[in-house]
């Protein structure tokens, strides 16, 4: 009896921990997050607002939308940017009783758990963010107030991590759009939240976590590389046009430890570029696809796009920020965000953990950033980006096979164009189907004896 109880004990014990365990993990080559065993390829979309803005109604619409259209992830704030602290969200619920971080309120927290919840009922993750930077930092910009000190971001970290320990969809988010001050203390905020964080669920190694900083060359690395809770680097390479994001993301790919790295806030579709229209223009759907494919094939494990009448969640009798167009249930069809699902097609058609950066694959290798040509392969396979369509050279021998399959591969809709076999032992020069601006292509290079399938 004394035995069969042991057994019992050991199996809950093993359910327990089964319960705290998170989905997420990092890859055996610290390349690429896995989920339940799987490789996860991230697509993600910043709602910022989402929980702020929305009501439970708006929020399955969009859930639902992005989850057809092929997204992962989809990144939102707890305190959010806009006021998040003073103004009410649909339902007249302020996230904190008295801005006391202490004490939140849970009315506004069980409509943050419906839409977590919503998201894992359609198979997408939650990038949570606890906190919109300007709650630790308000700079020239955001509304604060700064609330946080590293006693109280201990306490409210450790809170969310035991409310969500038990859901299998989140991958926690520091930072909130601000870069840790020197000789300040926000480092040792960010430090005590993570910890807190950590202590929620059930210790180190049950939660999934990243920094999301303002514009920096070396992102989260810069300031938490070496800290054990950073599971890998978050970038935002910002809001102008034809940005070196390749370069900022193979610096992060190359730093040690090695940890994976992700561009989390590229250039948006619909924005100012460069935050002036005026003379800039506002981005297209281009921008953004040039910017995926260029972090992709440096080294980045996944891709978040964004909407700039979608982050702010832009409606009627809404305050807005840089002059959006179209309000956000309008702006979830926008081409950028359809054209999104042609990415994710491509990556998860092929092998996902062994694929690398390699420029050495192109001999035009180093094209300034409106012309780039950027190459990165798997054991078997090769893509290389164009961004308008110039004729390049490929060399020899950089993957396996005798033989190799040739096709074109159109981001604008997914569709193929087939070049055929061709050997696997000289240069070869390839030409795309329509070069200029707006023109990109991929070229996609298989050895002949995987038969792989079309993306």
């Amino acid at each position: 009896m004394s035995h069969r109880r042991n057994v019992v004990t050991l199996l809950l014990l093993f359910a327990s921990l089964s319960a705290i365990a998170q989905s997420f993990t990092v890859s055996s080559n610290k390349r690429y997050l896995m989920k339940d065993g799987k490789p996860f390829f991230w697509l993600g979309d910043t709602a910022w607002e989402l929980f702020h803005r929305l009501d439970r109604e708006e929020a399955s619409f969009y859930l639902e939308k992005r989850a057809a259209q092929g997204f992962t992830v989809i990144q939102a704030v707890a305190l959010a940017e806009f006021d998040g602290l003073n103004v009410p969200n649909p339902y007249g619920d302020k996230p904190l009783i008295d801005n006391d971080l202490t004490k939140p309120n849970e009315a506004y927290f069980k409509h943050v758990d419906f839409i977590v919840d919503k998201a894992a009922a359609v198979g997408l993750n939650i990038a949570f963010l606890p906190t919109w930077g300007d709650k630790v930092f308000k700079s020239t910009w955001g509304k604060g107030p700064e609330v946080f000190n590293a006693d109280n971001a201990m306490v409210y970290g450790k809170w969310l991590g035991n409310r969500y320990k038990n859901h299998k969809n989140i991958i926690w988010v520091l930072g909130g759009d601000r870069n840790p001050r020197k000789g300040a203390n926000d480092l040792a905020i960010w430090r005590a939240m993570a910890a807190g964080i950590e202590a929620g669920v059930g210790g180190a190694g049950n939660a999934m976590i990243t920094f999301h900083p303002q514009p920096n060359k070396e992102g989260s690395g810069e300031w938490f590389h070496g800290d054990n809770w950073l599971d890998f680097n978050m970038f935002q390479t910002g809001h102008c046009r034809d940005a070196t994001v390749y370069d900022n993301i193979k610096g992060a790919y190359d730093r040690q430890p090695t940890k994976p790295v992700l561009d989390g806030e590229p250039i948006y579709e619909d924005h100012p570029v460069c935050f002036n229209a005026d003379e800039n223009g506002t981005s297209s759907a281009y921008d953004v696809r040039k910017s995926a494919y260029l972090d992709l094939f440096a080294g980045a494990f996944g891709h978040t796009y964004g909407c700039h009448d979608i982050w702010q969640m832009y409606s009627p009798n809404r305050e807005a920020v840089n002059g959006p167009h179209i309000f956000w249930q309008q702006a979830v069809d926008l081409p950028g965000a359809r054209q999104m699902t042609f990415v994710r097609k491509l990556i998860e058609s092929r092998p996902i953990t062994d694929r690398i950066p390699d420029q050495s694959i192109i001999v035009e290798n180093d094209l300034a950033s409106h012309d780039r040509i950027q190459a990165t392969r798997g054991n078997d396979y090769i893509f290389v980006y164009t961004a308008t369509g110039k004729t390049f050279s490929v060399n020899s021998g950089k993957i396996s096979g005798e033989q190799l399959t040739a096709f074109w591969y159109d981001p604008r809709n997914g569709k193929i164009k087939e070049i055929g076999k061709t050997d696997n032992k000289s240069i070869k020069t390839y030409t795309p189907p329509t070069s200029g601006y707006g023109q990109d292509w991929i070229l996609v290079l298989d050895d002949a004896s995987k038969n792989f399938k079309m993306p």
